[in-house]
């Protein structure tokens, strides 16, 4: 039986890994992660999460034309939603800032290279190497609560695969070409993209892999009432 420093193991241990060996993962254990990760809470039981898992030639297709688009075309696809606000404020700033700055240092990039950073934001399109992409989906009539449920669901996609030896990177990035990614899916009208996630086996020799991001201290996102 697993012991509780192995359950909370699982989840501090879990990094966004963006270099993957190209060692195939079985079907079983894909389903096997979806189907204990769809146990997360949704209010009154509507669990409005939707994945399309993408493998072998499905996989490459969709990164081959998306690739394209991103070297040839950017300007014409734009985010679907917005993800990220249309400008940043502290601390928020402070803590985007420092996760590029740790990633580009660790890569080697220097500041104001944009090409090295425009060839590293690609690796996103070519789920860095993972034989896996996983595409998540909602029906968009749905409100603000299902997207609070469809997060418990992601965390615990990323949490059980980590039980299976298996590693992730949730990338919004696939977003700015949604259009490309649904017409692939063949997605209902109804439905739209929220996300993309990489997962396979993490590369244990690329240096990208040995980021570890900080986290606030309690006393910055936490207060206690009644003592």
């Amino acid at each position: 039986m697993a012991t509780k420093e192995d359950c909370l193991e699982l989840i501090t241990g879990r990094s966004s890994i963006r270099a993957f060996l190209s060692t195939p993962v079985a079907r079983e254990t894909i389903e096997r992660i979806l189907a204990v990760a769809a146990r997360a809470p949704s209010g009154t039981n509507t669990q409005p999460w939707h994945v399309h898992v993408l493998m072998g030639a499905a996989r490459d297709a969709l990164v081959r034309e998306v690739c394209w688009a991103y070297d040839h075309e950017p300007e014409r696809h734009h985010y679907n939603y917005d993800y990220y606000p249309q400008e940043f404020f502290e601390p928020y700033l402070s803590r985007r800032r420092k996760v590029g700055y740790d990633l580009y240092g660790l890569l080697g990039i220097k500041k104001g290279d944009k090409e090295a950073m425009r060839r590293q934001h690609r690796r996103n399109y070519e789920f860095f190497g993972a034989p896996v992409g996983l595409m998540f989906a909602i029906d968009k009539r749905l409100g603000r609560g299902s997207w609070l449920d469809f997060g418990g669901f992601m965390q615990n996609v990323m949490v059980a695969a980590r039980a299976f030896g298996l590693d992730t990177c949730p990338q919004a990035a696939w977003l700015q070409f949604h259009d490309i990614v649904e017409r692939h899916l063949e997605l209902p009208e109804h439905h739209m993209l929220v996300c993309g996630m990489a997962l396979g086996y993490r590369d244990p020799e690329a240096v990208e892999n040995r980021l570890v991001t900080e986290r606030a201290a309690l006393n910055e996102f936490v207060r206690f009432y009644g003592e």
